[in-house]
């Protein structure tokens, strides 16, 4: 290890202490079971590292982060050995298993979404967060199924969603519908693509104590209830479900989010709550036409729009940090684009940032209603 790398090793380790005394008492104290402990707080280290499992039971716990593209070339030798300094520090200064702390690179890849796998560790945990169980993947995917800056959006959701008819888009591994269905959701739907994602979709549910349909065959429920068994009896809830629920409440549908929506609006389909949290790119092979955030989401919001009911709310998660709009230039370019006028579009930011990410930038957030 050459003097420069040694030094910023060190660097490393003493800011992820100095972070992770300041956070440990809180994410106790607030159940979360997975924050961000360091994101390129100092700018030679460029790092985005989340903490996962319990502050006190470290052996059990563990790190998963991701290089952002530097502004300049390094010889892909001494990344490498850039890299493995860094997980030592990070393994020594936290008390965490070696084989615990995970590091993958966060740049661009030309055709792929975030979501494309990269290994097959399967290095997975269920971690907590708000009372609720969530499956974690840590060494396979570039994003782990949890988003750490989403937490209190998925708080929102949760207190918004009693009695009401929720509709997930995007829905990933579906946090935010579990989060829906423990805040007494009558019903979600969460729509996706993938059969990795519903699957893993699946299990969250199930860890909850949720029962869930599928709408389309390919989802290999049978792998997940034999995973979890003892999750799939009606008479075994959590607590934070509220009261029981029927078993085909929540459905998880594997479609095309796009198509999705161009038939419910001709099946004339209305919805309490649109959740929308779309990555910033995606062009699978199974889609007619690739999605793009910044070309393409005002005329998807305003195709939902028509899904919505007269009293309902949209919530919309942004993903990207570069370029992204202000509510205002998200309000006039939906009212140029819709013919419903009576918008308002609410910027979420000061009401979704917890602490981990204060002082940070993260995705932006909007509540969009009439």
């Amino acid at each position: 290890m050459d003097d420069k790398t040694a030094s910023q090793a060190q660097m490393l380790s003493n800011r992820l202490q100095k972070r992770f005394r300041h956070l440990k008492k809180w994410a106790q104290r607030t159940g979360a079971g997975v924050f961000r402990l360091y994101d390129r707080d100092i700018p030679e280290i460029p790092l985005a590292l989340d903490f996962y499992g319990n502050c006190i039971r470290l052996q059990e716990a563990a790190v998963s982060g991701a290089l952002y593209k530097r502004p300049y070339e390094k010889d892909e030798n001494d990344e490498t050995l850039w890299l493995a300094a860094m997980k030592e520090s990070i393994s020594a200064a936290l008390g965490i298993k070696h084989e615990n702390v995970f590091l993958k690179k966060r740049q661009k890849q030309k055709g792929l979404s975030q979501y494309e796998k990269i290994g097959e560790t399967r290095f997975t945990q269920i971690i907590k967060e708000g009372g609720l169980s969530f499956k974690v993947n840590l060494s396979d995917y570039l994003d782990t199924g949890l988003f750490a800056d989403r937490r209190l959006l998925r708080a929102v959701i949760r207190s918004e969603s009693a009695n009401k008819n929720v509709l997930n888009l995007f829905s990933y591994t579906g946090a935010f519908s579990v989060y829906a269905a423990a805040g007494g959701a009558a019903s979600t739907d969460s729509v996706d693509l993938s059969n990795t994602y519903l699957n893993w979709a699946g299990e969250n549910f199930l860890l909850n104590g949720f029962e869930f349909k599928l709408a389309k065959k390919g989802i290999h429920t049978d792998r997940i209830r034999e995973e979890y068994p003892a999750m799939t009896r009606s008479a075994q809830r959590t607590q934070s479900c509220g009261s029981e629920l029927d078993r085909n409440q929540h459905t998880l549908i594997r479609d095309d989010v796009l198509e999705f929506v161009r038939k419910a609006i001709t099946e004339k389909k209305l919805w309490d709550i649109i959740v929308i949290d779309p990555p910033a790119f995606s062009n699978s092979k199974k889609m007619p036409d690739n999605f793009d955030i910044n070309r393409d989401i005002t005329d998807l919001l305003v195709k939902c729009l028509e899904l919505l009911r007269a009293d309902g709310k949209m919530f919309v998660s942004v993903n990207v940090r570069r370029g992204a709009f202000s509510a205002q230039e998200l309000d006039a370019q939906l009212r140029s684009k819709s013919s419903q006028k009576d918008l308002q579009v609410i910027d979420l930011d000061n009401k979704i940032t917890d602490e981990d990410f204060k002082s940070r930038k993260i995705p932006k957030a909007f509540l969009i209603r009439r």
